[in-house]
């Protein structure tokens, strides 16, 4: 199943002027497209779908809809093999959406 999933902009990046980020799901970070949602910042909550940040949202929207596709196990894609380590070894890696 196709879904969009929520999580935190850590770090904005230009890659060859592309508008990329660094997003956060659960404990696990991944590279997003951000040309979508020019107006997202650092802290910012996004729904990623296919490596796209399609729109931004609330935390507690993330945390309310991030908590729904854990119950429902729709969470194991992120557990696939290419995870990146969260920039500058964060210990907050680990860290959910609050909610």
């Amino acid at each position: 199943m196709c879904l969009g999933i929520p999580g935190q902009v850590v770090l904005l990046e230009n890659a060859g002027g592309l508008r990329m980020g660094k997003v956060r799901f659960g404990g696990i970070v991944r590279d997003a497209c951000l040309e979508y949602v020019p107006e997202v910042a650092e802290g910012d909550y996004v729904i990623v779908h296919a490596g796209f940040a399609i729109s931004r949202v609330d935390e507690q929207e993330a945390a309310r809809t991030y908590q729904l596709l854990e119950e429902m196990g729709q969470l194991a894609e992120l557990d696939q093999a290419d995870v990146d380590v969260e920039p500058g070894g964060n210990d907050s890696a680990g860290s959910k959406p609050d909610g």
